[in-house]
């Protein structure tokens, strides 16, 4: 039984996170884009962002002028961040192993991973320039080994974001796009007469990116159905209360919307972690996110012990689960629904948003219960192969194929069975006018 010493705040229970009308002016759109093309597109880049340049695909020269105009540091940490990024990417994909296998004599199943032909990264602009989205689902596309991946990153205020460019380009985009919004993620979905399509989206955005890779889904692959970024922590008496709030407020500035959380076992602990947080807020340059955050979407519960802990935050299913404890790797073995787990005091979330190298394309909304983040193996298709080399081997098949599709009520399926029965073991073949003989 766990002690609630914040809860959200009650006036703002009923407060819709997003547009009524998201929905309906997202289809708007999209139907228009579908219809009109870049005409379209380079009306609603020039309303919404101010942006209406000759071509939004930046050139190789252009590319290069934004590159060199980025500080040499910041060249160096975007650098420094893709090394780990692409390291993390390349040992999950030599984890996934092709493999052919003879389950019978002359009956052989295999598998293979196919990277998909195109691949589309929305890098948000907006309140943040994300450039580390850029990190995470181009390069990440690229260690898979998708040979063509269109990114698009938004201006911001009628400028070009010359370090968001240059992480697009480093991690080895194909086509850069200056296009932000809905119009950028249907022009990648369905394709114009200036941009080929893609076959699959991936990337965070606002309320209308979100639902726009919503509505496109089935069209075209997504990563993941985005919602607010969510911070859960697991604490002990052992967790520093200042550490504690600094990251549940570190992940609160994402946006208004976004859950924090705090499970521990210590009610001493989350008390002071409510005055620390009671504390920063004021002198926090994005405490008009992370304010409303925390008022109206933070919680504090005291649980029993650890394991009672671990069993509340797996309900949560959060994005991002900090653990905070003596001994941080129980959770390894005690939780299962996360996004990502991050362990120990030396371990931030931010990390994980920023340099660490996992990647920071997550679930949301509970969706951790039944999937995990984008990884390498997002873009690729796992595809089987079979070949049956041996004429008993397929009679032999072919007898249990027709007795399992007549159960089923397929006769068509069990007659492709019978034929090869016939063909090669000689077994009747009462329905057709004639056997069919060996060749």
């Amino acid at each position: 039984m766990s002690l609630a010493l914040k809860t959200p705040d009650a006036r703002s229970a009923a407060v819709a996170t997003s547009l009524p009308d998201v929905r309906e002016k997202v289809e708007s759109i999209i139907a228009d884009i579908r219809t009109r093309g870049d005409q379209a597109v380079r009306e609603y880049s020039a309303r919404f962002d101010r942006w209406e340049p000759e071509s939004f695909r930046l050139s190789p020269e252009q590319i290069a002028e934004i590159v060199a105009r980025v500080p040499e540091q910041v060249i160096d940490d975007i650098e420094f961040v893709q090394r780990q990024v692409r390291t993390f990417a390349e040992h999950q994909l030599a984890s996934m192993r092709e493999f052919e296998v003879e389950t019978l004599p002359g009956v052989h199943l295999g598998q293979k991973h196919i990277p998909i032909a195109a691949a589309g990264a929305y890098v948000p602009g907006g309140r943040y320039p994300l450039l580390a989205s850029a990190h995470m689902t181009i390069l990440t596309a690229k260690a898979a080994g998708v040979p063509r991946v269109v990114a698009c990153t938004p201006p911001i205020r009628g400028e070009i974001p010359d370090a968001t460019v240059a992480a697009m380009h480093l991690a080895g985009a194909d086509e850069i796009h200056l296009l932000g919004g809905v119009q950028a993620v249907v022009s990648m979905a369905l394709g114009t007469e200036s941009m080929a399509p893609v076959d699959m989206l991936a990337g965070p955005g606002n309320a209308f990116v979100a639902e726009a890779k919503r509505q496109l889904f089935g069209e075209v692959g997504i990563d993941l159905f985005a919602g607010p970024t969510e911070v859960l922590v697991v604490a002990d008496e052992t967790a520093d209360p200042f550490v504690t709030a600094v990251d549940l407020l570190s992940q609160a500035e994402h946006g208004p919307d976004s859950p924090a959380v705090l499970i521990t076992t210590s009610e001493s602990l989350g008390r002071q972690v409510i005055d620390e947080v009671d504390k920063l807020l004021p002198e926090m340059p994005t405490r008009d996110n992370a304010g409303p955050a925390w008022r109206d979407h933070g919680e504090v519960h005291v649980v029993a012990d650890l394991d009672e802990a671990y069993e509340l935050a797996d309900t949560y299913a959060g994005e991002h689960v900090q653990i905070l404890t003596a001994n941080p790797r129980e959770a390894l073995e005690k939780m299962r629904n996360y996004g990502a787990l991050f362990l120990g005091e030396g371990t931030c979330v931010s990390y994980g948003d920023k340099v660490i190298g996992t990647n920071h394309v997550l679930p949301t909304r509970g969706a951790a219960r039944y999937t995990g983040g984008l990884w390498v193996g997002k873009y690729l298709k796992t595809v089987t192969y079979q070949e049956v080399t041996d004429e008993a081997a397929s009679a032999r098949l072919g007898e249990v194929c027709g007795r399992a599709a007549r159960v089923e009520l397929f006769e068509g399926h069990a007659r492709s069975g019978d034929v090869r029965a016939a063909k090669y073991a000689g077994a009747p073949l009462p329905w057709a006018p004639g056997a069919v003989t060996r060749s």
